[in-house]
């Protein structure tokens, strides 16, 4: 499921929220309670997590250099 951006219209406080593409745009900002519009993002990125990716991380061990 994505995570949306939310702007209220009132107040201008911006939170997220983690909804399903099936549920509906319409949100209540949890500050002030007016109707928030949901802001345009630029999508997900790839994020890699871990130490490093080496040449060496999946190389089979029988092999020999």
């Amino acid at each position: 499921m994505p995570t949306y951006e939310f702007k209220c219209k009132k107040c201008g406080h911006r939170f997220d929220v983690f909804k399903s593409i099936k549920d509906s745009t319409n949100e209540v900002c949890p500050i002030c309670g007016e109707k928030s519009e949901r802001m345009i993002g630029t999508g997900s990125a790839i994020i890699f997590n871990g130490n490093g990716f080496y040449i060496t991380d999946y190389k089979n061990k029988h092999s020999v250099s």
